[in-house]
């Protein structure tokens, strides 16, 4: 992997000096870099080496609108391989720097899953899962709600990524989290799992999530205009209920092959104006397929063994230039958890970058609603599409900017506001913001940069680049940066006293007997 930067301007980065660019991101109770109240978690924004955490191959522009004519080169037995890895995983002690991967990636997403529970998507999902019945398997987070295994699995994905505060890995753009973490819940309890079980079934289920995309090349799969998101978020929870259920290889062969069957998702999503059907795409659907798929064979069905490389298979259907060993290699060495990143705005993902640049300018220069004249930001052209003038106010790159200038903060409220996007004073400094999608920072070593320049009414200037936002592999938060992100999220909805008891449990999690003694920490059952 290059280890060259992005090429922007030859003043980026020079014209902040090095102990400001270094200075600490806040992080405070419900409210992100105000630097205002609370107990404060830093997060450095120092450049990193661009090599140091392994990315996956470059994306590459698909020769063909047509199915690949010819199969993929793979080994023997690819399903096979995959099948007898998921297996054995599960009684292998994992490294330790995986387990502390691990142990805040469980704990950021029941943070987003007790947040999520609370907004639109949660209450439609709450709404409908009462009205599901279902043997009593598993809790529906922050609610009184006993379902089956399958029914909690697809509400508490929903809360997942209710919110836009979920992990994302940067190179598939997948969010792992937001669905693994819900079906480990569900299945955990159906089975009665230790903490290390779980534990070591989210590692697994981050590794397919992530692994799967590697294999189609994501791209590839988002310029035919399919979501990505549906198809690793149900290979990920798949792989995390297969796990839990202490499938042998037949077994797991026949979950690898209810994931291929129900993976599914196009671009539509982005129409969502109420991140409903973002949320069902995103974790909903992929839990509940997950879910469903380890208890079915539970029950007795079958399927194919060789889904993987047997003829009309899952892999050559589906890309047109597919890299199927990428599903294998490196197993048991390279862990995608430990390359997802920890949000540290509840917002959408390429909207972080350019959000760190400004506060970090902003401490510098004081930058006010009154004294700011233009404000340019550029990101990468594949997430400049994302969040460009979004409909959602979380995840609208303008809005939030704008946002960030007039209030000097952003927080969970003030950023999933609808009333903020018509707000005169917000409006006026939104005009004043400039916007460009560059396809020159879309590269691997740092596709979700931001690029801010401000321009103040006194004549000063001052720019920033952030290659990787605070809570990316390269700038990783340390536990307690995690613990108060979820304190912010959480203890609002929980209390202080279960918010705390939460997460020492899960920063202790190896030491749990039987992970439904989460049960009464989350939701409202005994």
């Amino acid at each position: 992997m290059s280890d060259d930067k992005p090429q922007i301007d030859k003043a980026v980065e020079e014209t902040v000096p090095t102990s400001k660019k270094n200075e600490a991101v806040k992080l405070s109770r419900r409210r992100v870099l105000q630097g205002a109240s609370g107990s404060i978690a830093l997060a450095t924004l120092a450049a990193c080496d661009s090599g140091s955490v392994a990315q996956g191959p470059a994306p590459t522009t698909p020769t063909t609108a047509g199915i690949s004519a010819e199969p993929a080169p793979r080994g023997p037995d690819l399903t096979g391989r995959l099948a007898r890895y998921m297996v054995d995983v599960r009684d292998t002690p994992l490294p330790p720097n995986v387990v502390l991967a691990a142990k805040h990636r469980i704990l950021d997403s029941i943070g987003a899953v007790v947040s999520g529970a609370q907004l639109l998507p949660g209450e439609v999902a709450i709404d409908y899962i009462r009205g599901q019945g279902g043997t009593e398997e598993a809790y529906v987070a922050t609610t009184d709600i006993m379902t089956s295994a399958t029914n909690a699995a697809f509400a508490n994905g929903m809360f997942g990524h209710a919110d836009e505060t979920d992990d994302f890995h940067p190179f598939t753009k997948a969010h792992p989290g937001c669905v693994v973490i819900p079906a480990a819940l569900a299945m955990g309890q159906k089975e009665g799992s230790s903490g290390t079980e779980f534990l070591r079934a989210v590692v697994l289920g981050y590794d397919l999530c992530c692994r799967f995309l590697v294999a189609l090349q994501p791209a590839l799969i988002r310029a035919r205009g399919r979501a990505a998101e549906g198809y690793s978020s149900t290979f990920g929870a798949t792989a995390t209920a297969a796990s839990l259920a202490r499938f042998n290889e037949t077994e797991m062969r026949y979950a690898i092959s209810y994931a291929v069957q129900q993976v599914s998702g196009v671009w539509s999503w982005v129409r969502d104006v109420e991140h409903i059907e973002k949320a069902f795409d995103f974790s909903g659907m992929g839990a509940r397929n997950g879910v469903a798929a380890a208890t079915m064979i539970q029950s007795g069905f079958t399927g194919v063994l060789d889904a993987l490389e047997g003829q009309r298979n899952i892999i050559d259907a589906q890309s047109v230039e597919p890299s199927p060993e990428e599903m294998v290699a490196d197993l048991g060495s390279r862990f995608y958890i430990e390359e997802t990143a920890i949000k540290t705005f509840p917002t959408g993902y390429p909207t972080q970058s350019p959000l760190a640049a400004f506060f970090t300018l902003r401490e510098q220069y004081g930058i006010t609603a009154d004294n700011l004249e233009h404000l340019l930001i550029r990101l990468p052209e594949d997430g400049a599409r994302i969040v460009d003038n979004r409909s959602m106010p979380d995840i609208n790159a303008q809005h939030l900017m704008a946002v960030a200038v007039v209030d000097g903060y952003i927080d969970f409220e003030n950023s999933h506001s609808f009333e903020r996007m018509s707000d005169p004073e917000v409006l006026a400094v939104k005009e004043r913001i400039e916007y460009i999608a560059d396809p020159e920072l879309a590269v691997v070593e740092a596709p979700r940069s931001g690029f801010v320049q401000i321009t103040l009414t006194d004549g000063q200037q001052a720019d920033l680049f952030v290659s990787h936002a605070p809570g990316t592999p390269e700038n990783p938060l340390d536990t307690e940066a995690v613990n108060e992100k979820v304190r912010t999220l959480v203890a609002p909805i929980l209390g202080d006293d279960r918010t705390e008891t939460l997460i020492d449990r899960i920063n202790n999690i190896e030491d749990i007997d039987n992970i439904q003694e989460l049960r009464p920490l989350i939701s409202n059952t005994a």
